[in-house]
């Protein structure tokens, strides 16, 4: 249709405009229609009352665990107050490798969803053109021309069975599930790091331990060496006494081996080299102190706090909404277009009315008949649907196995220290008798190398119960969801400080 300032087509123009207008009002009503496929609801699942810890009495009796929910879930470290665990989880929250792919995943993921809501969306395009024509007659005969073109063309398809719609819930949820994938790789890194920084102090420990025993060893053998030469013992005294000395020699490579693999595994979930915190490192600290007390709340609270339920139940919905995404194809769509231009030989002419065109189209289509490919499409997303409900009940289950677990780990391992320790005293003071006694030669050698071997494994033994309380502490905060926290807000801004070793 031509569009032009000509009085007599007034009522076209009236016309015109009142079918735009009704077309409009159709379209609206059209795209206010409840999107087509289920609406998403929440998995109702069951979860236990209690853990079995507040039932069992064998663990009742240690008493180490409250019902009260974890009261700085998201900072859960900051209970073994030690400043070098928090500068590093700090540098790790800031540089982590991992955790930057997972932040970039989520802007993609972001950028997605601004693709899903632009389609609700006309698309509009703008084009200017200049077409010369040469005709090589005379120019009295047939002169040169210049055409010239502007105009505006606009599409847009009407959500009228709301598979836009839905395709933006599914987009929406699939933001959701990958800002909770972030906090689930956050949750994951500080666990490492918190794991790491343990080993890093209990081999530390252990390596002290080992220099301890190598040093009253030396003084043993001296003592077996002035006893031989007195004439007071025998030549295997002193054989034997290098032999242990040796053998706990031989003990502080392997010892050194594995700091220096934990140190260089803190360097790299830093996003530095390894080697590059040794330096932070290098003076000696003993191992953080175990709370007297862990909440741990209620198995409900595990549904709120872990970030991969987060995950399961996002994925979940997203692919609920592309149930109704699918289904929608099946239903007729309604595209509707329009273009308004001008062509004139010169740019003066642009600007005249008598210049303009303008067109309003609109295209009802739908399948007629596919042999059952649009049906089996709905068919397959459903079953994605339901597989996507049987993972988040999958995890769930999973969720309440580690925190189960978890608990009964750090239960029995501060058990299991408590009877070291008593065992450590033990056997450091019967080492110490047992040289007293040798020295006074009212015992032979043997009675001391068996007492120096057994206060080594005592001490070893009860070091490394320590750190293994401080490690199931850590892998039953991380069960119950600790350290998730909002992607925007870190635990600590980055300073200086955390920026270089």
């Amino acid at each position: 249709m031509y569009l032009a300032a000509n009085p007599k087509r007034r009522n076209n123009r009236m016309a015109l405009r009142l079918c735009t207008g009704l077309l409009a009002i159709s379209v609206a009503g059209c795209a206010g229609l409840a999107p087509v496929g289920p609406d998403y609801q929440a998995p109702d699942v069951t979860v236990p009352a209690q853990w079995q810890e507040s039932v069992s009495p064998t663990l009742t009796e240690i008493a180490v665990f409250e019902v009260d929910p974890l009261q700085n879930p998201a900072n859960w470290w900051l209970e073994l107050n030690d400043g070098d665990l928090n500068w590093f989880i700090a540098a790790a929250l800031a540089q982590d490798l991992s955790i930057e792919r997972a932040q970039a995943r989520l802007q993609q993921v972001r950028a997605n969803r601004t693709q899903a809501v632009s389609a609700l969306y006309p698309t509009i395009n703008a084009k200017v053109a200049a077409t010369p024509t040469f005709y090589g007659a005379p120019e009295a005969e047939r002169p040169d021309t210049t055409q010239y073109d502007a105009g505006f063309d606009a599409s847009w398809e009407v959500d009228i069975f709301g598979g836009t719609r839905r395709s933006i819930e599914a987009a929406e949820a699939d933001l959701q599930a990958s800002q909770a994938e972030l906090a689930n790789v956050q949750v994951s890194v500080i666990a490492e790091v918190a794991q790491n920084y343990v080993d890093v102090r209990n081999f530390q420990q252990r390596l002290a331990i080992a220099r301890l025993n190598l040093a009253s060893q030396a003084e043993t053998l001296q003592i077996a060496k002035w006893r031989y030469q007195a004439g007071l013992a025998r030549q295997t005294d002193v054989a034997q006494s290098i032999a242990s000395l040796e053998q706990t020699r031989a003990s502080i490579p392997d010892l050194e081996i594995e700091l220096a693999r934990a140190k260089n595994r803190l360097a790299v979930l830093t996003g530095r080299v390894p080697g590059a915190v040794n330096d932070r490192l290098a003076i000696v600290k003993p191992l953080p102190v175990v709370p007297a007390r862990v909440a741990t709340g209620v198995p409900a609270n595990v549904l709120t706090q872990r970030p991969d339920l987060r995950v399961a139940e996002r994925n979940l919905a997203a692919e609920t909404a592309r149930v109704g995404q699918t289904m929608a194809k099946r239903y007729p769509s309604l595209n509707l277009g329009a273009s308004l231009g001008w062509t004139a030989f010169n740019l003066t002419g642009l600007s005249v009315t008598d210049t303009l065109i303008g067109v309003l189209f609109g295209t009802l289509s739908g399948t007629l008949f596919d042999g059952g490919r649009l049906r089996s499409q709905v068919q397959a997303q459903t079953s994605v649907q339901e597989q996507a409900l049987i993972q988040y009940e999958q995890a769930v289950l999973r969720a309440l196995e580690d925190v189960e677990n978890a608990l009964i780990a750090h239960a029995f391992s501060r058990q299991r220290s408590q009877a070291l320790s008593e065992s450590t005293v033990a056997a450091e003071s019967a080492a110490q008798q047992s040289r007293e006694l040798y020295q006074a030669g009212l015992v032979d050698f043997e009675q001391v190398l068996i007492t120096d071997r057994s206060q080594l494994n005592a001490q070893e033994s009860f070091a490394q119960s320590q750190a293994t309380q401080l490690v199931t502490l850590i892998q039953l905060y991380k069960a119950l969801g600790g350290g998730w926290q909002d992607t925007a807000v870190m635990m600590a801004t980055p300073t200086k400080d955390t920026q270089s070793p």
